[in-house]
């Protein structure tokens, strides 16, 4: 078991009449990639804040490294932040914008020089230190972000929502090279998003967030494959909420068969009929909803591994939904109401 990097006790903010964080406690290993995710509004961002130390806490304690710093200021705490906006100097070039934390600490020049050429090698920009942050692009200028917090060699990386301002193909791209950095340089990242594909994809372990506190802490297979209630089912990925005799289940849809009534299917299957009411071409994927005789719809998602060019030809079409009986599973109510992409049945 590794050592913990980050433990948090007992930690509670408030805004006024808001409570943002609500007796938060939790342990981060050492080395491990560790997501906060949850919608605009859930706390995220506010329990990085106390974490940074750019805000205190009303009750609970901080410890970084086994230390309490639960009132020690930003500067002294080990530990570095990257954000959205990247926050560079525009008139630095990106060179000085990388040094710019290790001269605040008054290191000496040749060690400040080594440091930078190493980061811009890590984050794959060796060459560019002459140029200045209007000359990159976006991808770039987040890169730069990066090699400036990690020349300072935090313990602890805090990372929020650093790639929200990048398109699809670019985010999915510093996803990866995120993921890289952090397994070669063995440091705690501590990531913020309210992209659950991101959360899924680069976390260890993620902590999902609603009204401030943490609704369910697990790897992402656990949070796919067992959420803890309908709000996490909801939010990671698509969830079919089914209420059938008294039980709420949960399938997700691309667990769902869709079979013509003539096909026969798997046996054992729990079977539902109905008729698919609109079909969505998705490029991978085909998305059918299917409203239920016995009531609600649900989703179906199937993965076009041949040509997908006659899936139109099921709307309006009679068919039959089939899962396997533990391809779904119970779910309790959540604290308050998932998001819309849950569908009712």
């Amino acid at each position: 078991m590794r050592p913990a990097a980050l433990r948090l006790a007992g930690v509670s903010k408030r805004y006024g009449r808001v409570l943002a964080v609500d007796d938060v406690s939790l342990a981060i290993a050492e080395g491990e990639f560790f997501t906060l995710l949850g919608p605009s509004g859930s706390g995220k961002t506010s329990l990085l804040r106390l974490i940074a130390g750019f805000e205190r806490p009303d009750a609970g304690q901080i410890e970084l490294g086994g230390k309490d710093v639960t009132a020690v200021p930003p500067y002294a705490r080990a530990t570095n932040t990257v954000f959205q906006d990247y926050a560079l100097f525009p008139h630095m070039t990106v060179a000085a914008n990388v040094e710019y934390g290790l001269k605040v600490r008054h290191l000496p020049r040749d060690e400040r020089r080594r440091r930078v050429a190493e980061g811009l090698t890590m984050v794959r920009l060796a060459g560019l230190g002459y140029r200045r942050p209007n000359q990159l692009s976006g991808g770039q200028r987040q890169r730069v972000a990066l090699a400036r917090a990690i020349v300072n060699q935090p313990e602890v990386l805090l990372l929020d929502e650093p790639l929200g301002a990048l398109d699809l193909k670019l985010r999915v791209e510093m996803q990866a090279e995120l993921k890289r950095i952090q397994r070669e340089l063995g440091i705690t990242f501590i990531y913020v998003t309210h992209d659950q594909d991101e959360a899924l994809t680069m976390s260890d372990r993620v902590a999902v967030l609603n009204g401030g506190r943490i609704e369910q802490l697990g790897s992402p297979v656990d949070l796919y494959e067992h959420p803890a209630n309908e709000f996490v089912a909801g939010f990671i990925g698509v969830s079919n909420l089914i209420e059938r005799d008294g039980r709420r289940l949960v399938v997700r849809p691309e667990r769902i068969r869709l079979l013509r009534l003539e096909e026969t299917p798997e046996p054992g299957s729990h079977l539902e009929d109905g008729v698919v009411q609109d079909v969505t071409y998705a490029g991978m994927v085909t998305r059918y909803a299917v409203q239920l005789d016995r009531g609600g719809r649900l989703l179906v998602v199937q993965q076009n591994t041949e040509s997908a060019a006659r899936a139109s030809d099921f709307r309006g079409r009679r068919v039959r939904l089939a899962w396997r009986p533990e391809q779904a599973f119970n779910i309790s109510a959540a604290q308050s109401e998932g998001p819309e992409q849950q569908a009712n049945a």
